[in-house]
C-alpha cells in the first residue's frame, strides 16, 4: 500500500518540518563555496576587528533580523558609495579650476 503524501503548510521550512532531517545534511565542499562567491561577486577576506565592535554588529543585526556579516557588507557598501560621491564631487570642483590637461585621478593601480 502506497504512503499518502503528507501535506505541509507554508511555514514547513521555518518550523523545521522540512529540511532538518540528518539524511539530507552535508557540508558543502570548497568548489561550492567558490562557485557561490563567483556567482555573487564576493571575495573572502580576513580582517581583525575589536571584539566589542563585532558584538555591537551582532546586536544590531539581530535587531534587524539579519546576519552580522551581511550587515557589515551593507554598511561598507553604503560608506563606499558616499565616499565615492564625495571624491567625484571634489574632482569635479578641481576640474573646473584647472586649465591644464592633467589627469584628475592617478590611474596607477593602488598597492
Amino acid at each position: 500500500m502506497a504512503n499518502p503524501k503528507k501535506k505541509y503548510g507554508p511555514d514547513a521550512w521555518d518550523t523545521g518540518e522540512l529540511g532538518r532531517d540528518e539524511q539530507y545534511v552535508a557540508v558543502a565542499d570548497a568548489s561550492h563555496d567558490a562557485a557561490l562567491d563567483e556567482a555573487l561577486g564576493l571575495q573572502s577576506i580576513s580582517i581583525r576587528l575589536p571584539k566589542e565592535l563585532i558584538s555591537q554588529y551582532k546586536l544590531i543585526a539581530h535587531f534587524h533580523g539579519v546576519g552580522y556579516q551581511p550587515l557589515m557588507r551593507d554598511v561598507m557598501q553604503r560608506f563606499v558609495k558616499g565616499a565615492m560621491k564625495e571624491i567625484l564631487e571634489e574632482q569635479i570642483k578641481v576640474a573646473d579650476t584647472k586649465t591644464a590637461k592633467e589627469p584628475l585621478i592617478s590611474l596607477k593601480k593602488a598597492a
